[in-house]
């Protein structure tokens, strides 16, 4: 039987409540949890949102990608929290790196994990495992199907974390500034949408291209106001579109996502776009990511509709500032007012810890 606390969505201190996660599975939990594994690093983006003040008073070891996949956003959090430094760090259930004994010593009260590790952590039974030993696993998304997840993603973690009042304010913010966007293309007359190609982490490697289909993205891309290029030819979140179709497409725009990668690919061709980036810098490797044979002659390119984004938008609960700044790339007029980086920056200062550092977009035509 459920408890009155759970029935009226508040958890009090130290009771076992069953909580549903994105998986849909029901897990019993004591609340508010004061130990967490966090099963990707990156998760400090939803647990300093909640945990503004200490966000990493609960966390007793995270997975080892936050540094290799975003640095320039480590070293922001790492200077305020030295600490963290010296956290406990795993591998991925994905690749069958995760220490569970490692885990076992470490006392969690929950291991909070991606949707996208559920098959690997089934096949591996590491969720009986840990069960046998009295610890809980719960999963959560921002990533495959970021959109639909983020709200109830962020509601379990209030309830985990006992600040269902902070996760719910987030959500109401989160919510707000969507409906900024579709508020506007809802009403809007004869909209024409733009063909877009959304290519991800461009320059990551030779390859050309990975994209996003209908998730993701995608998705965000359609909320914007656009026409994602790669909806009818990638059936998941994420696949490869390749040259001749970009070509045969002809898009308006172009995004390409990227991140300081200096850790995976040393002196790579991604984009630097982030917290603090050097924005000179990320538009030239931009533009030099233009003159690969899929992109010299498509009409984005010839206009200067070329954009980046920061590539961590597409794994946390901050979409809501892409799909500002891609309307106002993809329908200047209609946003003249929107100002994604002041959106941003209100985030920062409401929920997050650190300072707002501009940097997580550019523009070839300039109109960032």
């Amino acid at each position: 039987m459920l408890s009155l606390a759970l029935l009226s969505g508040i958890a009090t201190a130290a009771e076992k409540v069953k909580v549903k996660d994105i998986a849909g599975r029901e897990v019993e939990v004591n609340v508010p949890v004061e130990r967490v594994i966090l099963g990707e690093g990156r998760q400090i983006y939803f647990t300093a949102a909640l945990d503004t003040e200490a966000p990493f008073k609960r966390v007793v070891g995270w997975r080892d990608d936050f540094r290799k996949a975003d640095l320039d956003g480590y070293n922001i959090y790492l200077a305020k929290y030295p600490e963290m430094g010296k956290l406990p760090t795993f591998g991925g259930m994905k690749d069958g790196t995760f220490d569970i004994e490692q885990a076992v010593t470490l006392k969690p009260d929950v291991i909070i994990m991606n949707i996208d590790a559920k098959s690997a952590t089934e096949e591996s039974g590491y969720i009986e495992k840990l069960g046998k030993l009295g610890i809980p696993l719960v999963y959560v998304d921002f990533r495959e199907k970021s959109l639909e997840n983020t709200d109830p993603s962020m509601r379990l973690i209030g309830k985990l974390f006992g600040k269902e009042k902070k996760a719910e304010e987030f959500v109401e913010f989160h919510d707000a500034q969507i409906a900024r966007v579709t508020d506007v293309i809802a009403k809007a007359k004869d909209l024409k949408k733009p063909v877009v190609f959304m290519e991800r982490a461009g320059g990551y490697s030779d390859d050309c291209c990975m994209s996003f289909g209908s998730e993701n993205f995608g998705r965000m891309v359609e909320l914007a106001g656009g026409e994602n290029l790669a909806k009818g030819i990638i059936p998941g979140t994420f696949g490869t579109v390749n040259p001749e179709q970009i070509i045969a497409s002809d898009p308006d725009q172009v995004i390409v996502t990227g991140a300081n990668w200096e850790l995976y690919v040393p002196a790579g061709k991604w984009v630097g776009v982030g917290p603090g980036a050097d924005e000179a810098v990320a538009r030239q490797k931009l533009a030099d990511l233009m003159k690969r044979p899929a992109f010299t002659d498509i009409k984005a390119v010839k206009q200067g509709n070329v954009h980046a984004i920061w590539h961590q938008f597409y794994n946390n609960p901050y979409q809501f500032v892409a799909i500002q700044q891609m309307a106002k790339w993809l329908h200047p007029d209609l946003f003249q007012d929107l100002d994604p980086d002041a959106t941003f920056r209100e985030l920062h200062t409401r929920f997050l810890p650190v300072d707002y550092k501009p940097g997580y977009f550019v523009s070839l035509n300039d109109k960032t």
